[in-house]
């Protein structure tokens, strides 16, 4: 009988055994997936989440199930810095402008979920690496552009600086029409421009850019 018993005694061992190693796997696992911020608006609320998991666009639902999400208040939005990935889901361009303009984000993700069509307006987005598009509604297949890369934890997410310390900044600005047409995302970049208000006298927010003697903006329109 003693062979019987050490027997389930070591079975019952390993049982335990593997248990606490795979909680000990899972937990490591999730501490290891980074959280990606999601934001979108339904019947007048706005949802900030931190999701695992990439979530299937406009599907608000399984936002809900899924991700941490709580419902915050437009005056409480504050400008902040996204150094990981940011997904907007959005229906008109004003919400999409409250959310977004001269706003820090590295990665961006916009997906379109409403009918109507977009009117022109332009989205000035500081430090923008990577943007991703999509219509959810239409014949839109996602599309990407990659603005710039940078190998550097820079703690300015504006700006990198060259051997003779100047200061290279970063801002796009997105045309909000895009997502009415089914052409390629485009985009185009200026380098070197001192003055956004010299060489872009007729561009909306050009009065806001302060002029600097080793600052030097890189511009870029998405369209």
């Amino acid at each position: 009988m003693k062979p019987i018993a050490f027997s389930a005694f070591t079975f019952w061992l390993a049982l335990i055994l593997a248990v606490f190693l795979s909680i000990g796997i899972t937990g490591s696992f999730v501490r290891s997936q980074k959280n990606h911020t999601l934001i979108f608006t339904k019947e007048n609320t706005i949802r900030n989440c931190s999701c695992l998991v990439d979530i299937r666009d406009c599907d608000y639902c399984l936002a809900n199930l899924m991700c941490n999400c709580k419902t915050v208040l437009p005056s409480t939005m504050e400008k902040t810095t996204y150094k990981s990935h940011l997904t907007i889901w959005f229906t008109d361009a004003s919400v999409l402008g409250m959310l977004l303009n001269f706003t820090r984000v590295w990665d961006l993700k916009l997906s379109f979920c409403g009918t109507t069509r977009l009117p022109t307006e332009y989205l000035a987005i500081w430090g923008l690496r990577k943007l991703r598009v999509n219509k959810v509604k239409g014949l839109f297949a996602e599309q990407s552009v990659t603005i710039h890369s940078s190998s550097n934890n820079e703690k300015d997410s504006l700006a990198v600086h060259n051997k003779d310390r100047q200061m290279f900044v970063y801002i796009s600005f997105l045309d909000t029409s895009l997502f009415n047409g089914y052409s390629l995302l485009k985009s185009y970049s200026v380098e070197n421009v001192s003055s956004i208000t010299e060489h872009f006298p007729s561009l909306l927010y050009s009065d806001v850019f302060s002029n600097s003697d080793n600052r030097s903006y890189v511009v870029t329109f998405i369209y």
